[in-house]
């Protein structure tokens, strides 16, 4: 997810409590997604639908404080 930016983000992991949350919720919404889509845990597509957009906010939302940190 963050292939060009891995140091930052491990610095960001290490020092930013909100980073880290979002960051956590990411990789759980990740894993449903992935279960979903693999069958291992079927899911309606509405709800499916729900989570993959709310795992794309938590994306943004890492992005948004990855760029602060940098121009900081």
């Amino acid at each position: 997810m963050f292939e060009n930016r891995k140091d930052q983000m491990e610095i960001l992991l290490k020092d930013n409590e909100e980073f880290r949350r979002l960051y956590n919720r990411h990789q759980q919404l990740e894993k449903r997604v992935l279960a979903a889509e693999t069958g291992t845990a079927p899911m309606e597509d509405l709800a499916l639908n729900q989570l993959k957009r709310e795992k794309l906010r938590a994306k943004d939302q890492l992005f948004r404080i990855m760029d602060q940190a940098q121009a900081a």
